[in-house]
Order: structure tokens, then sequence, then C-alpha cells
């Protein structure tokens, strides 16, 4: 009887002794890229081990353990038999001193950056109405996104890109590992689904080389990924003032070694102006896949349908008396936009060893679009593909940590431009466009490589380097297949190659005060349509933008409650793209000139309460500016010494975020954007203006696995009447005055619910 008992009593208590072999790898929630350094705690055993630069870690563990990183949440995992786990940290974006950046590159604490860097966590993006994208980007400082409608934006980081006719030019961007800026330098961010977005990483100027060394910088959109282990769906409706309607649907399925998230949205409004309704229809994919210890993949891709109206800028008089009216001709024309763009990316990651991965990222994408202009109907047809691959290493350099990435970018795009007569003034009014005979066939190649090579060195505990190189050629072919004037405007064109370094420099002096520095060399290359002289003839002479740039700052945080940063810089361009006008809606490009760009940035955040069950942050950023024309003269003017065209004299952003363990939370911030020159001549500013925003809302649950969330917004409380974009160097023809201002949104309310159901 006695051993019978004995028995018993040590198979019980089995359990308890038994120790599991558990291998596994630690990634970010984000990006889905590896955790080095994450800590490993067997809760039981006190026993720790830590991941290598691949994430990858091996414990002998029985009953619960710990995962941590500097930077991340905790988070607990039960152990029950030897296996293979996967383990998902979710990073904070509260404190300057832990956020992680440059993830999918060279990972490293944002306070160790040697470059100016603004992050925007998702809860950033949802701090307003997440159907629009430039109150989020506003809000940072040396970013500005002038927004004439939804489908009409342009943004500038450090005064580049704010010449730019339409869209947004000189300024690289990716979606991942994915590039969003087509091979004609253009980006167009703001059609993506913000809610598809988990964080938005903004590099300002030149500084980034293993992405491009845009002149105005780099923005990474990150991706949704679902974490390990979790299985919800979502739904959520927003409707507002002028017709706006949103509705969202989101599904995500996590297992050990895959996850899946599909997302659907339709955001909709009437508009404020006539000819301004706006529809917009988004399906986003992303995956991830663990192919055994040496292998994962990912999976990005994305539709969009896109169709919105064009009321186009009024002049000085209608801006300020009728500013809902369109612009009269693109009113009677009905102008539009019919959009279809795609893209899609699958990323392979090898591991080697743990000092060294290679990862590949194969991508294509489809743009077609459908335009009728009052002067003409545009139907547009491209397709890209390309890839981008890289190794990254990690090793020791006389006894000191050295961290690096080699690669390349290949890019290849193809595009196909018609125009037809626009015949609507031949027929009664309220009909809109009707389309008349061809007259422009053009088709154009436009591809390019980057090769580039990074490294960051770790001469000591205080004291680390950042260096980096970048080269570029592109090249494009156009040919003319519609000769019927005679004119043949087909060409081939290559830029030389272009070699752009960069030196940063991290010093810390305390742990609570840290000195950055960087010099970097980038440039911009023309748009195809730059390249072309009025009468569509290439222009030989036409070259890149180059510029350098030169920034020095800080970055502190004090008493668990102050952190902030302050950069100063200096970037000069050359060869500065000037657009010239010759007939009505009719341009073509000139390098006339040279810039300077002046500025200061400055960012405070303090936490006035923090402690349960409330915590209410403030926080203020400014940017001061000092944009001129070195040299700048146009055929008999001098514009040299003016004020560069399209920027604000400064923008300054004052907020308070309130949120609590009850489920309360909002926010309010207060924007103030000085005067914005609207010619080179200097002789037309819109005003200055004020905008205040708020939102409030309450969250909870019900049971364990249903969530909600509630919330009601306003955006221009105070009702100000401001221009919200400039069509800069505007002239009038025919005797109608110059049409510069787009009309900002008065006074407008939007209200909304979430809903989301966890397995």
């Amino acid at each position: 009887m006695k051993k019978i008992l004995v028995l018993l009593i040590l198979v019980s208590t089995f359990p308890v002794f038994s120790q599991y072999n558990i291998t596994g790898i630690v990634l970010d929630d984000a990006t889905n890229t590896p955790i080095e350094n994450a800590k490993i705690l067997d809760k039981k055993s006190g026993k720790e081990v830590f991941t290598d630069a691949n994430g990858s870690f091996t414990i002998v563990a029985n009953g619960t353990i710990e995962v941590s990183k500097e930077g991340y949440f905790n988070t607990l995992q039960e152990i029950t038999t030897s296996t293979q786990i996967r383990v998902t940290l979710i990073q904070k974006i509260t404190d300057l001193e832990e956020v992680i950046i440059n993830n999918i590159a060279i990972p490293i604490l944002h306070k160790e950056a040697t470059e100016a860097v603004s992050v925007i966590s998702s809860q950033d993006i949802n701090r307003g109405n997440p159907i629009a994208l430039h109150p989020i980007l506003n809000r940072i400082p040396g970013v500005f996104m002038q927004n004439a409608t939804l489908n009409t934006n342009r943004i500038s980081i450090r005064g580049i890109g704010a010449r730019n006719l339409f869209g947004t030019a000189n300024i690289r961007a990716y979606f991942g590992d994915i590039p969003l800026t087509d091979g004609n330098g253009e980006s167009s961010i703001e059609d993506l689904e913000l809610g598809a977005l988990s964080r938005i990483e903004i590099h300002k100027g030149p500084s980034s080389s293993s992405y491009g060394v845009g002149l105005g910088g780099t923005i990474l959109l990150q991706p949704e990924f679902t974490r390990s282990k979790i299985t919800e769906g979502t739904i959520s409706s927003i409707f507002g003032s002028y017709g706006l309607q949103r509705v969202l649907a989101n599904a995500s399925l996590g297992k050990e070694n895959y996850n899946l998230n599909i997302l659907y949205s339709n955001n909709h409004t009437d508009g404020y102006r006539d000819n301004n309704e706006y529809d917009r229809n988004t399906v986003t994919i992303t995956s991830a896949i663990d192919a055994g210890k040496k292998n994962n993949f990912t999976i990005l891709g994305s539709y969009i349908n896109l169709k919105a109206g064009i009321p186009s800028s009024l002049d000085q008089s209608a801006f300020e008396n009728t500013p809902r009216q369109a612009a009269f001709t693109w009113g009677r024309s009905k102008a539009f936009e019919d959009v279809d763009y795609g893209i899609l990316g699958i990323t392979w990651k090898h591991i080697y060893n743990p000092k060294l991965t290679h990862n590949t990222s194969i991508f294509s994408s489809f743009r077609n679009n459908y335009e009728p202009r009052p002067f003409n109907i545009l139907e547009e047809k491209s397709n890209s593909f390309g890839i981008r691959s890289r190794v990254l290493g990690r090793h020791l350099l006389a006894k000191k940590e050295l961290s690096w990435t080699v690669g390349g970018e290949l890019f290849y795009d193809t595009y196909n431009g018609k125009t037809f007569e626009n015949l609507y003034e031949d027929f009664p009014i309220g009909t809109g466009s009707v389309q008349g005979i061809q007259l422009s066939d053009l088709d154009e190649k436009r591809y390019y490589y980057n090769l580039f090579a990074e490294a960051n060195y770790r001469v000591s505990k205080k004291l680390k380097f950042n260096l980096g190189i970048h080269l570029n050629q592109t090249f494009f072919d156009i040919e003319d297949r519609f000769l019927s004037d005679g004119d043949d405007s087909s060409g081939t064109f290559d830029f030389n190659p272009i070699l752009s370094p960069k030196l940063g420099v991290n010093y810390e002096l305390n742990p609570h005060l840290i000195l950055f520095g960087n010099m970097a060399h980038g440039f911009s290359t023309p748009t195809t349509s730059e390249t072309l002289l009025p009468d569509g003839i290439f222009n030989p002479d036409i070259k890149p933008e180059i510029g350098w740039n030169y920034e020095m700052g800080t970055r502190f945080w004090f008493f668990e409650k102050l952190h902030g940063s302050l950069s100063l810089y200096m970037l000069k361009v050359r060869d500065l793209l000037v657009s010239r006008r010759t007939v009505e809606d009719n341009f073509f490009a000139i390098n006339a000139g040279k810039t300077t760009h002046n500025g200061i940035e400055a960012e405070l955040n303090y936490n006035l309460i923090r402690k349960t069950p409330y915590q209410l942050n403030f926080f203020v950023n400014a940017s001061i500016n000092d944009y001129t024309f070195d040299e700048f003269v146009d055929l008999d003017d001098d514009f040299s010494g003016n004020d560069l065209t399209g920027v604000p004299s400064e923008v300054i952003n004052l907020g308070l975020d309130l949120t609590s363990i009850k489920g309360f939370y909002g926010n309010f911030t207060f924007q103030t954007v000085g005067n914005i020159p609207a010619n080179d001549a200097n002789t037309v500013f819109s005003d200055r203006y004020e905008l205040l925003h708020g939102k409030i809302g309450f969250k909870n649950s019900i049971g364990n696995h249903f969530f909600y969330d509630l919330s009601l917004g306003a955006n221009n409380i105070l009702d100000a009447k401001y221009a919200s974009q400039l069509q800069i160097n505007a002239r009038g023809f025919g005797g109608n005055a110059p049409r510069y201002f787009y009309s900002g949104l008065p006074f407008n309310m939007y209200g909304g619910i979430n809903i989301n159901y966890r397995l």
C-alpha cells in the first residue's frame, strides 16, 4: 500500500518537475521582423536566455516563460510540452527612449539615430478621423501636407516637394519593403488605407541610404500583421459632415507558424465643394509564414478603386465669397479621376547563421487612370516590376560592434498616356465631359537601379557612427505613337550615375542627453513630364536636383515625464527644377536656380498626470523655416533672395491627450500655420490660419471576447477660413484672375463605433 501511495505521489508531481525543450523566435508585432537580445525568463527556475540576431532562442523550461525587451510590452507564454513557438512583442511608442526605428533595415533605438526621425503609431493615426492623412502628417515638425481634396495632395519635407505642381515628388516612400514611389518619381501614399498601417516612420532629409536618398527624405509605412495565436474580427463605421461615410471590416487569423490579415474598407464623402464627391474601396492582405528555422516569408498586397471629382482651385474673389463652388470649367466638364491601383510583394528572409541574413523582395504594381479635364481627357496605364535584395550582418570590428547591410534595388516601369479632346462645351450644360478625337499617344519606359551600403559602428558605449553610400542611375525611353502633327517626341535618355554618401554621429553626454549630427548627399530626378519641352520634344539639358544636408540636434528626457528633441539643419540644393507655364495648363521644367533651406524643428512631450486611473499628456512641436532662393533667374525675372514658394513660414502644434483605465479618452490639437508664398515673385501669400481639432471616446469590453469603442470628433472647431492647398505660380488667361486657392473644410463633425470580437 505504501509503495502504491509513493507511486501515486510521484506520478501526480511529475508535471511539476518535468522540463521541456523550447525553441522559438521573437518577432516585432508590427513589422514581423526578428528582435535581438529579447530576454526569455523561466518564471519557476529563474533561468534566462536571450535571442540572437535572428530572434531565435532555446530554453529548457516548465510552466510559464516571460518574454521581454526594452521598448516593448512584456508577454507571458504557457509551456506544457516540448515545442517550437513564435512570440510577437508589441512595441511601445510612448517613450522616446524606448522607441525602435528602421526595423526592416538595421534596427536601432530611436535615441541612437544620427538623423531626425519621427514615428507615428497606430494610436496617433486614430487620434482623429482616420479617413484623412494630412492632419496626421501635419503634427510632425518639418513635414507639411497640403490637402486640396482627399485625392489632391502635396507632401513636402523641409520644403522639398513644395513646388511640385500636382502630387508628391522628391520624397521616397515604401509600404513595408515595397517601393510606393513610381518610375516617375512620384508617390501616392494618401490612397492607402490608414487602417492597414501599424506605424509610419519619417526620415527627414537625404539620410536613409538603404531606401533611396530623395532630397526630402523617406516615408516608411509599416503594414499591420496579425499576432500569434490571435483570431479576431473587427467592424467599424464612421459617419460625419458633408456625407462622410466609412466602413471597415477586418478578419485576422494567427497561428504558431503563420498568420493572415484581410482588411476591406469603403471611404465616401459628398465633399464640401461642388464636383467634390469621393469614393474609395480598398482591400489589403498581409501574411507571414515561418518555413522552418532558416526561412520565413511575408506577403503584402493592396487593391484600391477610387473615383473622385476634381473641383480645382479658385481665384481670390471666389475663394473669399463662394468657396464651395468648383472652378467654372472644371465644374462644367464635371472633371474627375477614376483610378484602379494595385500592389503585390513577397519577401523571403533566409538565415545563414546568427550573424548573417539575406532578405529579398519581389514586387509589382499597376495603375490605371481615366481623368477628364476641361482641356483634354487623359487615359493612363502603368505597370511596374522590381526586386530588392540585401544582406544584413552583425560582427565585431576591432572588438567593437558593427551592424551593416549591403544590397540593391532594380525597378522597371512602363507607362502609356493618351489624351483626347473634351467636347463638353459642345453639349448642353450638365452633360459633363464627352470624349472626342485622340490628341496624343505616348509610351514610356523608365527604369533605375539603386546600390547601397550602410553600417552602424559602436566605437564605445557613448559614441556611435553611421556611414552610408548610395549609387543610382535612371534611364527612360519615350516612344511617340501619335505623329499626326509631324513632330516626334520619341527619345532615349539616361542620367549620369549619382553617388550619394552620408556620415552621421551620435554621442551620449549622459543617460538623459544625446547629441547627434549628420551630413548627407541626395538628389531628385525630374518626372517624365519635366523632361519634355512644350512641343513634346525631349529636353537633353534637364538634370536632377542635387543637394547636401547638414544637421545637428539633441534628444533628451528628464524626470520620467519630459522628453523631446531639437534639430537645426541647412539643406543646399542646386539645379532646382522650375516649372515654366506657357499657355493654360501647359508646363515645362528648367534647371534655373539654387535654394537654401535653413530650419529649426523642436518637439516637447510632458506627462502632466502619469498615475492610475488617468494619464494626461501634453505635447508641443514647432517648425521654423527660412527657405530662400539663392539664385533664381527666369527669363527677365530675378527671384533671387525671395522666400521659397509653397512653404509656410512656421507651423506650431500643441495638444493634450487623456486616457483612463476606465475606458474614457480624449484629445485636442491646436495648430497654427504661417503665411505661404503662392508665387515665386512673393506678391501673393495665403493668410496665416489656426485650426483646432478634438475627439472624445469610450472603449470597454463585454466579457472576455467582445470589445467596443465609441467616439465623437470635430475638426476646425473654430470654423477658420483658410486655403488648404495652393496652386503655386498660377496664371490668369483670357482676362481671368489667377486661381491660387483651394478652400479648406469649415467646422465639421464625425462619430463612429468599432466592434471587435476575439476568440
